[in-house]
């Protein structure tokens, strides 16, 4: 969990249960339990899936009830779990993306996330099958005409405050607001509806990663019964609603959803995200109209003063070496300003280097700059584009591929804007238990091993795999 999300909310003495402890269910029982929930999710006509923050945790954020969860020190009194990398790093888990193929698949219908780290929609889960009950720290919402913008940074707020920046629908304008609720604040309709809806629709709701104790988020999944549909929950900690479920796992989420999509014979998808940034170039001819003054500037799609949170610096360089002098841009906001002959031609190379979370170290794009002549505008579809890329990327099982997605002219035809999509990052994940330790942190998996040892102690039955 972001701590900046964490120590902006209000503080509260009455947290619920904290530091409860974690049940690991037996060897010899878990395969089955898998095996009967994969027999159930085969047979869901409307399967629905209620997360919370242990579906995240092997993604590197900490959870709030676990042992070292952030309510549970702050109740002992010792500092805030520190995140394995930047919120904005975060790589949706294989939990994440199984999801996102049962969706695909037809199985899942809809996903309610009490979570706030955005992977459900960095994964692939269409907005329209989502409802994020307690926000979101990169989405920012439009009171006025109800746009939302998702960006790749944290808005900085919570509360369902103003942030710094305004709609871009040049008919409103209105100041955007975050969509994290702080404590009091009641649970948004247009999430709320519709997770209410498909949980009294559904034949199975599966309670993935959550301790179920906040209301009224917790009783939810409740009201699948009135329709004769059942409850499974898979979590460490035993919740108040165990006694109402039909199917109770303690287990690593991973290793349950591994389990099952291993049984249904479904590939987990790899992640491939996609990040997207803006290359401004303009220009004005010198007094006597032999040279021109021009400046390179690398920025966010989210509005020149916002930052770029997956570039770390920009080497410039040209093919013509002789006639110029190549930079490193190193401080955002990434600026160069030189001055050239008017009439040539030349080809600029930026070296984009990465920051922390990004599946590679750099990426290569080719600039052509030609002042005489005038480039067309032109904006490609975006889900065309982003298609592309991914496969590219996944038949390469690497990231850096890149591509231009529009461009629009400013104050003059050979000044313009230039918008690149790039892939930052590419995860590929195995849908078998036996390789989960590559999805999973070290602490998940000493406590697992910890948890099977004592459980195995004195037993001569040999803990499988």
């Amino acid at each position: 969990m972001s701590m900046c999300y964490a120590k902006q909310l209000s503080v509260i003495e009455d947290v619920g249960n904290v530091g409860m402890t974690e049940y690991f269910d037996p060897p010899h029982a878990l395969p089955e339990k898998i095996e009967r929930l994969a027999i159930m999710i085969k047979k869901s006509k409307h399967l629905v899936v209620f997360t919370g923050a242990g579906i995240s945790t092997s993604c590197g954020i900490p959870d709030f009830r676990g042992p070292k969860g952030i309510w549970t020190l702050q109740r002992e009194g010792k500092a805030l779990p520190e995140a394995a990398l930047p919120f904005q790093c975060a790589v949706p888990s294989l939990t994440h993306m199984a999801l996102v193929e049962l969706e695909k698949a037809g199985v899942l219908k809809f996903v309610i996330s009490q979570n706030v780290d955005a992977l459900h929609l960095r994964s692939g889960i269409p907005r329209e099958k989502l409802a994020e009950l307690h926000g979101n720290c990169f989405m920012e919402t439009c009171p006025s005409c109800r746009a939302e913008y998702v960006r790749d940074f944290e808005v900085g707020t919570v509360g369902l405050k103003e942030t710094s920046r305004r709609c871009s629908d040049p008919k409103c304008g209105a100041r955007l607001k975050d969509t994290v609720i702080d404590w009091g604040d009641a649970l948004p309709p247009k999430e709320m509806d519709p997770a209410e809806k498909h949980c009294k629709m559904a034949d199975i709701v599966l309670c993935l990663g959550t301790s179920l104790q906040i209301t009224p988020a917790c009783n939810l999944p409740l009201k699948a019964l009135r329709g004769g549909g059942k409850v499974v929950i898979v979590n460490l900690q035993k919740t108040p609603k165990d006694k109402k479920a039909s199917l109770v796992i303690h287990g690593l989420v991973d290793k349950v959803i591994a389990g099952v999509m291993d049984f249904l014979n479904l590939q987990i998808p790899p992640f491939v995200r996609i990040d997207l940034f803006q290359i401004i170039l303009t220009h004005a001819l010198s007094l006597d109209k032999r040279y021109v003054n021009w400046t390179l500037q690398v920025v966010s799609v989210h509005g020149q003063k916002a930052a770029l949170p997956f570039i770390k610096s920009v080497e410039v360089s040209f093919l013509d070496k002789e006639d110029f002098k190549a930079a490193i841009l190193d401080r955002q906001p990434f600026r160069l300003k030189r001055r050239t002959v008017w009439d040539k031609a030349f080809e600029m190379v930026l070296r984009l280097n990465l920051g922390d979370g990004c599946g590679c170290s750099s990426v290569e794009i080719d600039v052509p700059v030609d002042f005489q002549v005038s480039t067309d505008c032109f904006d490609f579809d975006k889900d065309v584009v982003f298609q592309k890329l991914s496969d590219k990327a996944a038949v390469e099982s690497k990231c850096g591929q890149n591509a231009v997605l529009e461009r629009k002219t400013t104050l003059t035809p050979s000044s313009g804007v230039t918008v690149y999509a790039v892939v930052t990052n590419f995860v590929q994940y195995s849908k078998t238990c036996r390789t989960l330790s590559d999805s999973l942190t070290n602490e998940d998996l000493k406590e697992s091993t910890e948890s099977s040892r004592k459980r195995s102690r004195g037993s001569k039955r040999k803990s499988r795999s």
